[in-house]
């Protein structure tokens, strides 16, 4: 039994097998992406004449396409015990969506688009949490969700680098790095059905698969409650890039802030694992939700370009210490057998509360003023946080 568990963990990040492949298939997945995401507002704005609002409502339905299908997909890997094959088909759609989106040419094809490749996400993420949930030891769980999303976040920072490269050579051809995004999705699919591989378990019953309310864990219905307050101001990451392009930033200055912020984001990721296994997931949080509202409620503030380039590391770190940290928490509370429903319960509320703050988001930005989404984001994150130290101090009490 010892010497399994040293062969699991013998790479030399002392990450197991499964979760150091997972990473990069992360990391050429996002690689993908992140070529698109960061182009896909400016191209719906500059070159398709969209208003910010309709960029709101696309970006606001895939997101909480991919979180309320999370809660299914992740039941149903519980209820087969199967967490690869959603993660391949996930994983495949989403590559697929990139061709939809060079095919757009009116804003309904990029809402397409950007719904089939929510729609990967939302099969694959529960799944795939679980296969990290299930491939690590408890006492490194923190560690490892935090070396995945490093490497995910670090495909994050190439891929809006490949965009700068092929705009430059290509002329602001739009639609050629779309395509061209096709590739690094392709590689990851591979990966996947190579490198991961999954243990097969006895299928769970309907009655060994519920997950009864009261039978949850305090800390968790906490968080959950917590989160989904703070989601209402978190929009999408899409208004950050239309406010660094609203304060004077060009198409690729733009791009450049936003792979430091994924830089950052990746390079943080790990440490802050290492400190939650250490110091504890509660703690790391509240620092990130703080975070989070003192940078919105600058990006609301400033009026020159200038302090984008702080801003956007900060949130950086914001992400480190929260997304991959969230997880973390989450798999310490529910059993690991129940953990893709666990995932998608707190996914799917994400999702449903992204949905309307990315749609208030472009409402308030279009008819009232392009700093208000930023005040009610921050405002929303510092009522969480201060929820989040009171509801436990009262259960640790």
């Amino acid at each position: 039994m010892l010497r399994a568990k040293k062969e699991k963990l013998k790479n030399r990040f002392n990450i197991p097998k499964n979760v150091f492949a997972l990473g990069w298939v992360s990391f050429f997945n996002d690689f993908a992406s992140e070529m698109v995401y960061p182009v896909v507002p400016i191209f719906l704005t500059s070159f398709l004449g969209v208003p910010v609002s309709i960029v709101g409502i696309i970006e606001g339905i895939a997101e909480s396409t991919a979180s309320i299908l999370k809660v299914f997909s992740g039941w149903f890997s519980d209820r087969f015990q199967k967490r690869k094959p959603f993660a391949v088909t996930g994983y495949s759609l989403s590559t697929f969506s990139k061709v939809v989106l060079g095919l757009s040419y009116i804003w309904p094809f990029v809402l397409i688009a950007r719904f089939l490749d929510r729609f990967g996400k939302g099969i694959r993420t529960s799944a795939r949490d679980s296969l990290i949930t299930e491939s690590s030891p408890e006492n490194i769980r923190g560690k490892s969700f935090g070396f995945h999303r490093a490497l995910d976040t670090l495909g994050a920072v190439f891929g809006p680098l490949a965009a700068i490269l092929f705009l430059a050579i290509f002329n602001d051809n739009l639609r050629l790095v779309f395509y061209i995004a096709v590739i690094p999705g392709i590689i990851g699919v591979i990966l996947l059905i190579i490198f991961v591989r999954e243990k097969k378990k006895k299928p769970l019953s309907f009655a060994d698969l519920k997950l009864r309310w009261r039978d949850v864990s305090p800390s968790f219905k906490t968080f959950l409650f917590v989160s989904t307050i703070f989601s209402i101001g978190n929009s999408s990451d899409a208004f950050l890039i239309l406010r660094a392009q609203n304060l004077g930033l060009t198409i690729k200055f733009t791009i450049f802030a936003y792979v430091l912020f994924n830089l950052t984001y990746s390079v943080f990721s790990v440490p802050a694992g290492v400190i939650v296994d250490k110091i504890g997931a509660r703690k790391v949080l509240t620092i990130g939700f703080l975070i989070f509202a003192v940078v919105y409620f600058f990006l609301g503030f400033i009026n020159r370009s200038f302090y984008i380039w702080f801003l956007f590391p900060i949130y950086g770190i914001y992400m480190a210490l929260t997304e991959g940290v969230g997880k973390a928490y989450i798999s310490l509370l529910v059993p690991a057998e129940k953990s893709g429903t666990a995932f998608g319960i707190y996914q799917t509320s994400i999702g449903i509360c992204s949905f309307l703050s990315s749609l208030i988001a472009g409402l308030m930005w279009n008819y009232v003023n392009e700093r208000i989404p930023f005040y009610f984001g921050s405002m929303a994150a510092l009522i969480a946080a201060v929820l989040f130290i009171f509801m436990s101090r009262k259960i640790k009490s």
